[in-house]
C-alpha cells in the first residue's frame, strides 16, 4: 500500500528538514506565553475581588495579598513576553531553514527537467514559485503559525476561565464565542480554498503576463502604444482585480456578522446577569459583569487573529500545493545501462513523439540519418516538426515512440554530460547573459582561455562588434545602454559554438533575425563552425542550405520529399514550390517595375 503524500502544515514541516523541531519548539513556547498572558487579567480581578469584599471599609483590605498579586501579574506578563521572544526567535530561523530548504530543492529539480519544459513554462511563472510561494510559505511558519498556534491556547485557556468564574455567565459568553468563530469559519471554508487558488492563478498569470510586457516596452514606446493594447496583460489586470473584488465580497456578510455577534455581547450578558443574580450577589455580580463583557469583547481579537492567521494558512498550503506540483515534473532519466558512442552520427529511427498535453503527434514515425561530417537540412512550413526533431537530439523532450541516436547509441542511453558536450546549438531567439562578452562566450567551455575566446569571436566575424564596445570582449550586456541587434547577438551565441568544439552541430534559424550585412558574417562564421562536423541546419532563407548533403522536406511531422538541391528542383514538388516563393519574395520591392506592393 503506497504512502499518502504530505499535505499543507504537514507538508511545510517534511521541508523543514532536520530543522523542522524549531517551529515545533517555537509554537508550544507561543502557547505557554499565551497563558502567561492572560493570568495577569486574572491577578487584576483578584485584586478587585479584595477591594469589592472591603467595601466600604478600605482599611481592611489584605494589602499583602494585593502586593502579591501586582509582582505576580508583573512578572507573569514578563515572562509571557519573553516566551514569545523565544518562539519568534526559533519561528523565524526555522523558517529560514525552510525556506532555504524548499528553493534548493526546486532549483535543484530545475536542473534535472528536461531543457522543453523551460519553452512551456514562462519565467514569470517559474519566479513567482520559487520567490513568492515560498515567501509565503516563510511569512507563515515565521509569524502566523505561531501567532495562531498561540490563539487557540488562548482561546481554550479563556474558555476555562469564564467557565471557572460563572458557570451561568461562562456558558453565555461561551454560546456568543461559538457564533462568532462559525460565523468566522465561512471565511476559511472549502469555498473560500476555491478562491485562493483563484487568486494564485490570477497572481501567475498576471505575472507573466507582465513579464512579457516589460519586455515589449521598446515596442510601447516606438508605437506610442498604452496598456489596453496590451490585451492579455490588460486582462490579466481586469481577471486578478475580479477574483480579488468576488473574494472581498463573500467575506463581507460574515465579517459583519461575526462583529455584530463580538460587539454586541453585553446586550446579551447585562440582561441575563439581572434574571439570574440576586440582589443579595449584587458586588460579585457586576465584578463577574465587567468581568465577562471585557473578556467576550476582547476575544474578537483573538478570533481575528485566529481568522486571519486561517487566511495566511489557505496561502501557504495553496503555495505548498503549487511547489509541489512542480517538484513533481518528470526529470531526465538516466539510463542504468550508460553508453558513450564511438562516432558522430546522428539518426533518427521510426520516432513519434507528441508533446505533453497535446493530442496530435508532431512527428510521426520519423526515420533519417545525418552520417558523420554531413550536413543534413530539414525545411517545411510553420508547425511541420523542424524544430522539433531537432530538439530531441540534445534530449529537451524523451520520445514516445522509436530513438533518436547518436553513433547508434540511443540519446537516452548517453550521460546527459557526455550528450551536452557532444552538441552545440544555435537557436533563431539566442539568449545572452547580463555578463560581459568574455564569460557569454566562455559559457559552453568554462575553462577556455581568454585567448581562446577572442579566436573564436574572430571566426564568428565580431570583430567590427568588439571594436565599438568600450570595454571590448569585457563589456558587460545589458548596462549603461549596452545592446546588441539580433544579427550581433547571433554572432556571439555563433562564437560561443565555435568555442565549444562540438562534434554535432544544431542550427535552428540562425539566421532569422539577421540583416543583410549580419547574414552575410553570420554565413562565414557558419563555415567555420560546421567545418568537418555533423550538422542538422534548419532554415527558411533556402539559399543557406543550398549546398547542403540532403534536404529533407518535412510535412505535419513527416518526411514528403528528400535529396539534394538540385534533385529536389527536378521533382518540381513542395521544396520547387518553397524555392519559387522564396526567389519571388526577394525580388518584392515597392514602387518600382517587376513585383509591387499592395
Amino acid at each position: 500500500m503506497t504512502q499518502k503524500k504530505k499535505t499543507g502544515i504537514s507538508r511545510l514541516l517534511e521541508f523543514g528538514g532536520r530543522y523542522r523541531w524549531m517551529t515545533v519548539v517555537a509554537c508550544i513556547l507561543s502557547g505557554l506565553s499565551s497563558v502567561l498572558m492572560l493570568c495577569p487579567f486574572l491577578c487584576i480581578w483578584l485584586v478587585l475581588r479584595n477591594v469589592l469584599a472591603a467595601l466600604p471599609d478600605l482599611s481592611t483590605v489584605d494589602v499583602e495579598a494585593m502586593t502579591l498579586y501586582g509582582w505576580a501579574a508583573l512578572g507573569l506578563a514578563v515572562g509571557g513576553f519573553l516566551l514569545y521572544s523565544l518562539a519568534l526567535l526559533f519561528s523565524h530561523l526555522g523558517a529560514f531553514h525552510t525556506a532555504k530548504n524548499m528553493q534548493s530543492q526546486i532549483l535543484h529539480h530545475l536542473a534535472s527537467l528536461p531543457l522543453g519544459f523551460f519553452s512551456q513554462n514562462s519565467s514569470g511563472k517559474l519566479r513567482k514559485i520559487i520567490n513568492e510561494n515560498t515567501a509565503q510559505t516563510e511569512n507563515f511558519l515565521a509569524h502566523q503559525l505561531p501567532d495562531m498556534t498561540g490563539s487557540a491556547v488562548t482561546a481554550v485557556t479563556m474558555l476555562v476561565m469564564l467557565l471557572f468564574f460563572d458557570w451561568r455567565l461562562g456558558g453565555l459568553s461561551i454560546l456568543l464565542l461559538v457564533a462568532g468563530f462559525m460565523v468566522q469559519m465561512l471565511m476559511t471554508s472549502e469555498k473560500s480554498m476555491s478562491y485562493m487558488r483563484k487568486y494564485q492563478d490570477a497572481s501567475e498569470q498576471m505575472n507573466n503576463e507582465a513579464v512579457e510586457y516589460v519586455r515589449g516596452i521598446p515596442v510601447v514606446k516606438v508605437f506610442q502604444q498604452t496598456i489596453y493594447s496590451f490585451k492579455s496583460f490588460y486582462a490579466a489586470i481586469m481577471y486578478y482585480k475580479d477574483n480579488v473584488t468576488e473574494y472581498a465580497l463573500s467575506c463581507q456578510g460574515p465579517m459583519v456578522a461575526f462583529n455584530v455577534i463580538i460587539n454586541a455581547s453585553f446586550a446579551v450578558l447585562i440582561p441575563a446577569g439581572i434574571l439570574l443574580i440576586g440582589p443579595e450577589q449584587y458586588s460579585e455580580f457586576l465584578l463577574d459583569l465587567i468581568f465577562y463583557i471585557l473578556f467576550t469583547s476582547g476575544s474578537a481579537g483573538i478570533l481575528n487573529k485566529i481568522l486571519f492567521s486561517g487566511t495566511h494558512r489557505m496561502m501557504a498550503q495553496e503555495a505548498v500545493r503549487r511547489i509541489d506540483s512542480l517538484l513533481a515534473e518528470a526529470s531526465v532519466v538516466e539510463d542504468a545501462l550508460a553508453r558513450i558512442p564511438d562516432q558522430n552520427d546522428v539518426e533518427f529511427r521510426n520516432v513519434t513523439f507528441t508533446y505533453p498535453g497535446g493530442n496530435v503527434p508532431a512527428l510521426s514515425h520519423l526515420s533519417f540519418q545525418v552520417p558523420e561530417g554531413k550536413t543534413v537540412a530539414l525545411v517545411g512550413a510553420s508547425g511541420s516538426g523542424k524544430t522539433t526533431a531537432a530538439t530531441l537530439i540534445p534530449r529537451f523532450w524523451d520520445v514516445q515512440e522509436g530513438a533518436v541516436c547518436i553513433g547508434g547509441v540511443p540519446v537516452s542511453q548517453i550521460p546527459k554530460r557526455e550528450l551536452m558536450e557532444r552538441i552545440a546549438f544555435v537557436f533563431q531567439d539566442s539568449r545572452l547573459l547580463k555578463a560581459s562578452i568574455l564569460e557569454n562566450v566562455r559559457a559552453s567551455r568554462p575553462n577556455a582561455t581568454r585567448e581562446q575566446v577572442q579566436e573564436a569571436l574572430r571566426a564568428a566575424q565580431c570583430d567590427d562588434i568588439l571594436e565599438k564596445l568600450p570595454k571590448g570582449v569585457d563589456t558587460v550586456l545589458g548596462t549603461k545602454g549596452v545592446y546588441l541587434s539580433g544579427g550581433e547577438q547571433q554572432r556571439i551565441a555563433l562564437a560561443r559554438a565555435i568555442l565549444k568544439d562540438a562534434p554535432i552541430v544544431l542550427l535552428d534559424e540562425a539566421t532569422a533575425f539577421a540583416d543583410p550585412e549580419n547574414e552575410h558574417k553570420i554565413q562565414m562564421a557558419f563555415e567555420r563552425l560546421t567545418r568537418g562536423k555533423t550538422v542538422l541546419m534548419i532554415a527558411h532563407r533556402l539559399p543557406t542550405i543550398q549546398n547542403a548533403d540532403e534536404i529533407l522536406v518535412l510535412e505535419q511531422g513527416t518526411i514528403a520529399e528528400r535529396g539534394t538541391h538540385s534533385a529536389l528542383m527536378a521533382q518540381n514538388g513542395i521544396y520547387a514550390s518553397m524555392w519559387r516563393d522564396y526567389q519571388t519574395s526577394v525580388a518584392w520591392n515597392i514602387g518600382k517595375e517587376g513585383h509591387y506592393a499592395s
